[in-house]
């Protein structure tokens, strides 16, 4: 009887350790980091970084601000209190965040997909590809 409830003690930690490593394997945090000369085909699960993305909003705030800057001035001043400059400062503060993250991965290459902030593939821009690559080299470590 000890020897029946020893194996299945030992098949419930098995079951255990595979769903542990399933659960795991099947939530890793993809980041995708490219800017909009570099197009990706990215899953709506992954975080897609695009390093231009504050210059761009920028730019498209300011080709709608009239050239006068006194005008200009005050046209920003009524847009950044409205709900729409409300989120275009938080697109900007997102934007901004992204190319801190980035940089704290030491990217060096676009586009460049980043599983679990430490494994890497440079270039590939179908993200289902890369990661597919990653858990490869992921399983010939283990």
């Amino acid at each position: 009887m000890l020897q029946i409830l020893t194996h299945l003690s030992e098949t419930r930690r098995w079951l255990f350790s595979l769903l542990l490593f399933l659960s795991t394997a099947s939530h890793a945090e993809t980041w995708v980091i490219t800017n909009r000369a570099h197009p990706v085909s990215a899953p709506s699960s992954a975080r897609v970084i695009f390093l231009d993305d504050q210059q761009r909003l920028e730019e498209k705030l300011s080709n709608q601000l009239p050239a006068d800057p006194r005008q200009a001035e005050a046209a920003i001043q009524r847009y950044l209190v409205s709900p729409a400059g409300k989120h275009l400062q938080n697109e900007l503060a997102q934007a901004q965040q992204g190319v801190t993250d980035a940089w704290s991965l030491r990217v060096e290459k676009l586009p460049a997909v980043v599983v679990d902030r430490s494994y890497v593939v440079y270039g590939e821009p179908d993200v289902a590809k890369a990661v597919a690559l990653i858990e490869r080299a992921r399983s010939l470590s283990r």
